[in-house]
């Protein structure tokens, strides 16, 4: 890819995934050993397997440019409906887990950050060589 077809966060793509991936899995694994609050976020059973397994991917998706990418897009939009369902229902979250405001918050810079940084570049359905 030519450097003026680059998006303005094209190089964070890895980079943020890569992150997402550690810190998603780490707390998940960490919540496990909490008594249902993590600092200021609420955690059960459910959010923290959710935070493990999207960690995981991420690690997996963080190989790659194209992965990281289509990763961080995915990813953006689910936590942006969960961030929706966090405030409009209250932290219900479809019923499977429930979230508390700060909750709610951290997915929303989350989601919005995933999103902005994935569409950032060129997007492709096919994989680049």
């Amino acid at each position: 890819m030519s450097s003026s077809s680059r998006g303005v966060f094209d190089a964070e793509i890895q980079p943020l995934t890569k992150v997402l991936g550690v810190v998603l899995t780490i707390i998940g694994v960490a919540g496990f050993f909490s008594d249902g609050m993590l600092f200021l976020f609420a955690v059960d059973a459910i959010h923290n397997l959710i935070h493990v397994l999207s960690g995981l991917a991420a690690l997996y998706a963080a190989r790659s440019h194209h992965l990281s990418q289509w990763y961080l897009m995915v990813f953006g939009a689910v936590y942006f409906v969960v961030t929706l369902a966090g405030f409009l229902w209250d932290g219900n979250i479809l019923g499977f887990f429930w979230t508390n405001r700060a909750d709610d918050y951290l997915h929303a810079i989350i989601a919005i950050a995933a999103l902005v940084v994935s569409c950032s570049g060129n997007i492709s359905l096919a994989k680049r060589r």
